[in-house]
């Protein structure tokens, strides 16, 4: 039995697909696994212990370099990586994604049962054999565990497994150790999103970072892609500045969640991934829906304010107020809520 899995990105959507990994090993425990990943969240599942084989598009730089001028080289690792899906004669391709760019690689993999959910969107539907239906009032873990339940797995609690990475555990532990930041006794905060709509006010979050270090005697690690950003934030600060922005991969970060004893995040990829590795989480909540991307599980809290608008799934607006009405008390009594619920 050969299963392709076509998940592609972001951060979140990969995490959210891991729990059917899972169940597709345990439904399958001798097939030969192979997951084709886009290089944003490639490390979430390379030397996976569940998969058999990666194979990553590349197709942000080759879109790039085709932009640039550069057509040899590009062309190449394409014809490449159509190889590459093509090396085996899949029983099964799952297209998770359900997007255009995923169809075409569920279309060139020739499996004999394609997957895939009864949507056109984007065309996606054209190019599976095999639809189900996608309720989106489910939480994206549960709408994406209705493909192995359709194969006949008996889904019971949901597992995610993350590989193990001796190198990034070793970088985590030399950032802990440079900082005094000991194990389940500081709080990390991820202040970045890709939507400008999901992001929550800069002096806030500083208000809060140095709020917890005072009364709550923790120290505050923000953590994110940009570290520019988060020197923003930091700058307005009184207490002490930890900022991990652009220095983590995506293991080191996993790790140092690990170890934290709060996570506190927008709607991100970082906040999936805490909790994924079931550290509580405080996630903050404007254009998007928490009932269907919320963070996974029952040790965590939403914050949202009332709006009639959200969720509006825009990713430009000119007020911003379900993020702006979001104040610092809200936050501030979250945390204080999970720390007493932890002890």
């Amino acid at each position: 039995m050969n299963i392709l899995i076509v998940k592609l990105s972001a951060i979140g959507d990969v995490i959210h697909t891991l729990p059917s990994l899972a169940e597709l090993r345990r439904l399958y425990p001798d097939a030969y696994i192979t997951w084709v990943v886009e290089e944003a969240a490639a490390d979430l599942v390379k030397n996976h212990p569940l998969l058999n084989e990666v194979i990553i598009s590349r197709r942000k730089s080759w879109m790039k370099a085709f932009h640039s001028g550069n057509i040899r080289q590009p062309l190449r690792e394409i014809m490449s990586f159509m190889k590459d899906v093509r090396r085996h004669r899949y029983d099964v391709v799952i297209d998770f994604h359900g997007l255009f760019k995923s169809s075409v690689i569920v279309f060139l993999s020739l499996g004999k049962r394609k997957l895939g959910y009864d949507s056109f969107q984007e065309l996606s539907g054209l190019f599976v054999s095999e639809k189900i239906p996608e309720d989106m009032n489910k939480h994206a873990v549960d709408r994406y565990l209705d493909f192995p339940r359709y194969l006949g797995a008996k889904t019971g609690s949901v597992q995610f497994v993350l590989p193990f990475n001796e190198e990034a555990e070793k970088r985590a532990q030399i950032i802990l150790r440079k900082y005094n930041l000991e194990d389940k006794n500081f709080i990390a905060m991820n202040p970045v999103a890709l939507w400008e709509t999901k992001l929550w006010n800069d002096a806030k979050f500083a208000h809060l970072a140095d709020l917890i270090h005072n009364e709550l005697h923790l120290k505050v690690v923000f953590t994110g892609s940009e570290k520019a950003s988060i020197d923003t934030i930091t700058s307005l600060m009184t207490t002490e500045k930890i900022n991990l922005g652009g220095e983590t991969t995506l293991l080191d970060l996993a790790y140092i969640y690990k170890k934290a004893q709060v996570v506190i995040s927008t709607d991100s990829g970082p906040m999936h991934l805490a909790a994924a590795l079931e550290t509580p989480v405080v996630a903050l909540f404007g254009p998007t829906d928490p009932l269907r991307t919320g963070p996974y599980g029952f040790d965590h809290t939403i914050i949202r304010t009332d709006i009639s608008c959200s969720p509006c799934f825009l990713k430009k607006c000119s007020t911003k107020k379900c993020m702006e009405d979001i104040s610092i008390g809200q936050v501030f009594t979250a945390v204080k809520e999970l720390l007493r619920r932890g002890k």
